[in-house]
């Protein structure tokens, strides 16, 4: 009885009160229309660790046809539906660079993060209603441009329940 009341307690003190949740997302070109489709270019990849409420954003972008101006975080309804900004993030003004940032969210903007309602936005001088945009999710594969993706969607194992 002994060994197994200390083997829990060894467990216990082994697993982290609150791990890490890792989230990522490829930047992809905007919604685009006949009169953006030549300022709308380029592609990215941004990563973000949720550490308790503290969210810290790293990520890159090229290709842009201006300089980016502004890069921020925004709360959406869920995956691949707009919504509101909720953080402004730093970014280098070129047509090249690094998008980061640290945050604190309250409780209910983690849970929307968890959902999949969080994504990133990176504006430039021609776009600056969006160039560049991403969706935070789980660590997931890439399948690549324009390779089919077998089975119920892109990422089966993303539950996003409200």
């Amino acid at each position: 009885m002994r060994k197994l009341v200390l083997g829990v307690a060894l467990a216990a003190l082994a697993t982290p009160v609150c791990a890490a949740d890792s989230f990522e997302t490829r930047l992809a070109p905007s919604p685009l229309t006949d009169g953006t489709r030549v300022n709308i270019t380029g592609e990215g990849r941004a990563s973000v660790r949720l550490d308790g409420n503290r969210l810290t954003v790293t990520g890159d972008f090229r290709g842009l046809v201006t300089n980016a101006t502004t890069a921020e975080l925004y709360d959406g309804a869920g995956i691949a539906m707009f919504g509101p900004k909720a953080f402004d993030l730093t970014v280098t003004p070129a047509t090249a660079g690094t998008i980061s940032g640290s945050v604190t969210l309250s409780a209910r903007q983690a849970a929307a993060l968890r959902a999949g309602h969080f994504y990133v936005q990176v504006n430039s001088q021609k776009a600056l209603d969006g160039n560049l945009t991403g969706w935070l999710l789980p660590p997931h594969p890439f399948a690549g441009e324009n390779v089919p993706v077998s089975g119920p969607g892109f990422l089966p194992q993303f539950d996003v329940k409200p």
